[in-house]
């Protein structure tokens, strides 16, 4: 499967970080989106992004010029060879654009859906040959962050979801197979135990939002970012390893730690959080903070790379 047209539903966060990566990778790219505003947005978020496209490299042909945005579904899809639609996370929309964009189609044509947590089989079931349709479930920034979970619905083929993990591949991606159809898939499953957590301890006064994320980027989150939850707890173990950590600390998951149960979202707790991130923006812009972190992640994957090809590890 060769990709050179990639259609995008939808110009929000998510929607527009694909258009990026895409025009990034040399690709036309066709972008719909129903709200009024939409290619001022979305043009505004590829130029916001390009700078970090930039550092990290462009494939040859890459240009924002290449991108075009459309007034009509079908107008989107018609003449894509991958489809990524970035629509709210509504069942009952998904399910009514899906019927819609996979008439419109290709007969060949890849469709993926960028949900978080909905099941394929749920929202595809009136979509035309549902065995090109998948989950390509990516993170933000999508431009810049190469994970994708893949996984396909009960109706989904095989050849389809090894076309969708090849065409990631080809756009610098780090696809994931994701093997059974689970809500919240796989990291947002990890990333949502984590908020949960976050959310009580802020409810109770234990610390800040800012403290709290000072606990992750100057702790475990420099330690995430080249190396998992187990392959750190096997080096925590020691020479023994893996199997020595779970015989030592194992018996500390049945210590009452943590409330996987989410707190109540009252006006009190909400209000904590609104203004913890308040003073942690300090006044700064949306976009200033965008700039910020996609300057941080090329420097971390840059330094990354350095480090694995000084000692010789391939992933």
């Amino acid at each position: 499967m060769q990709v050179k047209k990639f259609a995008a539903l939808g110009a929000g966060v998510i929607g527009s970080g694909w258009v990026a990566r895409a025009l990034a990778h040399g690709l036309d790219v066709t972008v719909w989106d129903p709200a009024p505003d939409a290619e001022a947005v979305v043009r505004a978020n590829v130029a916001n992004a390009w700078p970090a496209l930039e550092r990290v490299g462009l494939a040859p042909g890459a240009s924002q010029e290449r991108l075009r945005v459309v007034d009509t579904v079908e107008a989107c899809v018609a003449d894509a060879d991958f489809i990524q639609e970035s629509a709210p996370e509504r069942e009952e929309l998904k399910l009514a654009l899906h019927e819609r964009v996979s008439r419109a189609a290709k007969p060949d044509a890849i469709i993926a859906s960028s949900t978080s947590g909905l099941l394929p089989s749920d929202f595809y079931a009136s979509a035309v040959r549902p065995e090109r349709c998948i989950v390509g479930h990516p993170f933000n920034p999508v431009y810049l962050l190469p994970l994708v979970e893949v996984l396909g619905g009960g109706r989904t083929s095989e050849e389809s979801i090894d076309a969708a993990m090849t065409f990631y591949s080809s756009i610098g991606m780090r696809p994931l197979r994701v093997r059974a159809e689970v809500p919240g898939f796989i990291a947002d499953r990890l990333l949502e135990a984590l908020w949960r957590e976050a959310l009580h301890l802020v409810n109770e006064g234990v610390a800040t939002t800012g403290e709290i994320d000072d606990a992750i980027r100057y702790g475990a989150g420099i330690r995430w970012s080249f190396m998992g939850t187990f392959l750190t707890y096997t080096l925590a173990g020691g020479e023994a390893g893996m199997r020595h950590f779970m015989q030592q600390f194992g018996p500390a998951l049945e210590l009452p730690w943590t409330k996987l149960v989410a707190p109540k979202l009252t006006d009190e707790l909400v209000d904590r959080v609104v203004d913890g991130t308040a003073k942690q923006t300090n006044g700064r812009s949306i976009k200033d903070l965008e700039r910020y972190r996609d300057d941080c992640i090329t420097s971390v994957v840059e330094a990354i790379a350095q480090a694995k090809a000084r000692h010789g590890i391939e992933d």
